[in-house]
C-alpha cells in the first residue's frame, strides 16, 4: 500500500471516530496493511473504547515496535496491563513512559497530530497506584512526593488525593487518556488529497442578451432585439470537407483501404476517380468506395422539413451497381499526410500495417506486415521510452500462453490476425523498481517521513516530484529528499 493511500484511509477512519462511528472507523483501520507507530496507538484507543483488552493489548505492542520513544503508547499500554490486572506489567509501562518523558514537566503531542498533553506528575500518579496495589505503599508514597516536583496548578488536587490516600492505604483511581482521542495526520498532505478548482466558475459580468447566464463555449451568434420569427434557413453543409452524399446501396471493401458503408449512411467525397471510385471520409475514416453507389445530397434547412413531411425516405430496392474496376491510374490516392489507412503498394514500395498497443498509454506505429519479433519490440519500446527486456507482448488484454509474443513465437501467426492492414496489440511492462543507496542518514521529522542512515538502500516506489521520493527501507514507508540518495547502477550500467 502507497503512502497516499495510507493518507486517505488514516483521514478517512479519524473522521468516522470523530462522528463516534468506533467500528466503522476501527474497521477501516484494520484494512491498513502496514500501519505506522500511530495508526497502531489509534487502533489500540478503539479497541479499549469497546473493552477489547487483548487486541488493544497487540496494537500497542505494534505501536511501540515501530516507535520506541513513543511516551503515550507505553502509558496507554500501562492502562491496559492495569484493566487486565497484571499490576508488575503496568508498573513497567509506567516507567518506561516517566523515561521517555526525560525530565520535562510535560509533552504536548499536537505538533504530532495528537491533541493531548502526557503531564510527569500523572504518569507518576499511576507509578504509586501500581505499587499500591502490589503492596509497595512507602514506594507509591515516594513515587507522590516526587510527583509533586512536576506538578502544575491544575494537577496539584489530583496528587493530594492520592497522597492522602496512601497514607490510609485506600486505592485511588488511575489516570486514564481519552481513548476518543486520535493521531491525525498532517493536515498539509491531506489537503493535497482534493481536487483544487484554481479558476473557479465563469460567470456571466456583462451581455447584450437579457438574463444571459450561459458561460460555456459557443459560436458567436447574431444578436437581434425581440424574439426571431424563425430560424434562418442554413446554405449548404459545409461543416466538413468534402462534398455530402448518401449510400445507396452496401458495400462490402475487398481490400485494406476500401471503406465499409451500408444504404442511409452519408459520406464526403473529397475526390473522384475518372474509373467510378471515390476518395471518401466516413466517421472519421478515409478510403475508397465505388461512385455509383452514391447519391449527391444537399443539406438545406428546406429539404429537411420537406423530408420531415414526406416522412422517412424508404431505402433504395433496386439492384445495386456492379463493382467497378480499379485502375491503378485512375482510382483516387487517399494516402495524406499523418493519414492512417493503407493503400495499395506501388511498384517497389512496401505496405505499412498500423499496429496499436494498449500499455501505461495507447500508442500506434507503423510496421511491414511480417516483420520479425526483434523489429516489432524495438519500435514499441522505442515508442515508449523503456528497454525491451522490461516489455511482454500478448493478442489479448489477458496474457496466456498461447497469445503471449515473443521470440519464440511463430510470427506469420501474429501477422494472419491483421484486418483491414491494422492490428492491435497489449504491451505489458515487468516490474523493475529501481534502488538507492544513502549518501547521509535522515531522520524522519514527520510522521509520512522515512528515517535511515548512511550506507542504507532504499526501494524506491514511486517519485513525489523533483525533491522527494517516496520509498521502503526497514519494512517502513515514507517519503525522503531525494538529494540525499544516489541511484543504484543496475548491471554496472
Amino acid at each position: 500500500m502507497t503512502f497516499v493511500d495510507t493518507l486517505r484511509q488514516w483521514d478517512e477512519a479519524v473522521a468516522r471516530v470523530d462522528r463516534e462511528d468506533w467500528s466503522e472507523g476501527l474497521k477501516i483501520f484494520l484494512s491498513i496493511a502496514d500501519p505506522n507507530s500511530k495508526i497502531a496507538f489509534n487502533i489500540g484507543c478503539l479497541h479499549l473504547i469497546n473493552h477489547e483488552l487483548d487486541g488493544a493489548e497487540k496494537a500497542f505492542d505494534c505501536s511501540i515496535r515501530k516507535d520506541e520513544h513513543l511516551a503515550i503508547a507505553f502509558f496507554q499500554r500501562g492502562i491496559t496491563f492495569y484493566k487486565k490486572e497484571r499490576y508488575e506489567e503496568s508498573l513497567a509501562d509506567f516507567q518506561h513512559a516517566f523515561k521517555k518523558l526525560r525530565g520535562n514537566q510535560l509533552i504536548d503531542y499536537k505538533p504530532l497530530g495528537l491533541q493531548y498533553k502526557l503531564y510527569a506528575c500523572e504518569v507518576l500518579h499511576n507509578v504509586a497506584l501500581a505499587q499500591a496495589h502490589l503492596g509497595h505503599w512507602e514506594k507509591a508514597q515516594e513515587n507522590l512526593l516526587k510527583a509533586l516536583n512536576y506538578k502544575t496548578e491544575a494537577k496539584l488536587s489530583l496528587i493530594d488525593k492520592a497522597l492522602q490516600s496512601t497514607l490510609k492505604q485506600k486505592l485511588f483511581k488511575p489516570v486514564e487518556f481519552p481513548s476518543k482521542v486520535q493521531f491525525k495526520p498532517n493536515k498539509r498532505y491531506v489537503a493535497e488529497l482534493e481536487k483544487k478548482d484554481y479558476l473557479g466558475k465563469a460567470k456571466v459580468v456583462s451581455s447584450i442578451v437579457p438574463q444571459d447566464e450561459f458561460s460555456g463555449f459557443a459560436p458567436l451568434q447574431p444578436q437581434v432585439e425581440g424574439d426571431p420569427t424563425g430560424p434562418k434557413a442554413p446554405e449548404v453543409l459545409r461543416a466538413f470537407e468534402g462534398e455530402p452524399h448518401t449510400v445507396l446501396f452496401e458495400f462490402v471493401p475487398e481490400t485494406s483501404d476500401e471503406l465499409a458503408v451500408v444504404p442511409g449512411n452519408i459520406v464526403f467525397v473529397l475526390q473522384k476517380g475518372a474509373d467510378n471510385w471515390a476518395s471518401v471520409i466516413f466517421n472519421e475514416r478515409r478510403g475508397l468506395v465505388p461512385y455509383n453507389y452514391l447519391e449527391r445530397l444537399e443539406i438545406t434547412l428546406s429539404s429537411k422539413q420537406a423530408q420531415d413531411r414526406d416522412g422517412k425516405t424508404e431505402p433504395p430496392t433496386r439492384v445495386p451497381p456492379t463493382r467497378p474496376e480499379r485502375i491503378q491510374a485512375l482510382t483516387p490516392n487517399i494516402k495524406t499526410e499523418g493519414d492512417t489507412q493503407v493503400e495499395d503498394a506501388e511498384p517497389g514500395e512496401s505496405v505499412l500495417c498500423i499496429v496499436k498497443v494498449h500499455s501505461m498509454y495507447n500508442i500506434a506505429i507503423s510496421i511491414p506486415p511480417g516483420s520479425p519479433y526483434t523489429t516489432l519490440v524495438e519500435q514499441i519500446s522505442k515508442k515508449l521510452n523503456l528497454p525491451t527486456a522490461s516489455l511482454s507482448l500478448s493478442l489479448t488484454a489477458k496474457a496466456t500462453g498461447q497469445t503471449v509474443i515473443d521470440a519464440s513465437t511463430d510470427m506469420e501467426t501474429v501477422w494472419n490476425s491483421v484486418i483491414n492492414g491494422r492490428i492491435t496489440l497489449w504491451c505489458n511492462i515487468k516490474e523493475n523498481r529501481s534502488h538507492f543507496v544513502a549518501l547521509h542518514s535522515y531522520e524522519s521529522s514527520n510522521p509520512e517521513d522515512l528515517t535511515f542512515h548512511q550506507g542504507d538502500t532504499i526501494t524506491l516506489l514511486s517519485k513525489v516530484n523533483q525533491d522527494w521520493f517516496e520509498g521502503q527501507f526497514n519494512g517502513n514507508t515514507g517519503i525522503f529528499p531525494a538529494s540525499f540518495v544516489e541511484q543504484v547502477p543496475v548491471n554496472g550500467q
